[in-house]
This record gives structure tokens, sequence and C-alpha cells, in this order.
């Protein structure tokens, strides 16, 4: 394996916050993949502080994937087509469906992410690995 990108983004949690007020909520929506919107409609119904604190995690994986593969928000890169999971253990783990997923396959790109949030930030790190017999192909 080789590395193909890294990105890093750093989210202020009441911009988000902002975010949602103004939208209505809608934003968590326009964000979330199928999966991350079930689990954050569960932390938010208990704490929406957590819940807040959920989807600022999210929203940071994503621009980090976007900077690691090199496409920022342009497709196929889209919101709600990589959404960031958890294994059993609790590791995260990123997930693409759709477009995204296949323009992954067939460069060989896989990923890996850490994910943080404190009072006020939220932070994600990703790093893009391709196999090295795809190099030549990405």
């Amino acid at each position: 394996m080789a590395i193909y990108g890294i990105g890093t983004d750093i989210t202020q949690i009441s911009r988000v916050q902002g975010v949602m007020e103004r939208t209505n909520g809608r934003f968590a929506e326009k964000v979330l993949g199928p999966d991350e919107l079930k689990t954050y409609r569960a932390r938010a119904s208990r704490s929406a502080v957590r819940g807040l604190a959920y989807l600022s995690t999210r929203f940071a994986a994503k621009e980090a994937f976007s900077k690691a593969i090199g496409l920022g928000m342009h497709w196929p890169m889209t919101w709600r087509a990589l959404q960031t999971l958890n294994e059993p253990s609790g590791k995260p783990k990123v997930v693409a469906s759709g477009e995204l997923a296949t323009w992954l396959a067939e460069r060989g790109v896989s990923a890996m992410v850490t994910i943080s949030d404190e009072q006020e930030y939220a932070v994600a790190f990703v790093i893009a690995e391709v196999n090295a017999d795809k190099m030549e192909q990405a």
C-alpha cells in the first residue's frame, strides 16, 4: 500500500449549531448518510450536545476525506456518498456508496479515519491508501 493522500479538518461546533438553527435541522439531512442520520437522531434525542458533536465529527470526516482523495466536495464526492460509521469495537471507518464507491474501487483507494471532539471543536484526520499495483491508474 502507498499513501494516496491525507486530509484533516477542524470544525467549530458552534458554527454547525448555527447552521442547524438557520436550516431548522435540515443541515443534518443534507450532510449525513442514512446510517449516520439514524445514529444522529438517536444521540440527539438523548442529548442535544452529543447529537451536535456527532454531526460535527461526521462533517469534519467528510471534509477531511474529500481532501485526502484530492476532489474536495466535487462529484463523485458528495456529502451523503460517504459515511463515517463505527465497527463493533467503536473504531470509526469510512463507508462509500454509489458513484463514489465505484470511483474509489476503480482506483484501488481505501481510507482510514480518526475523529475526536471537545466542547468547542470536532476534528478528523484521513489517510487514503492505494494498492501499489493500482498506483499508476490512480
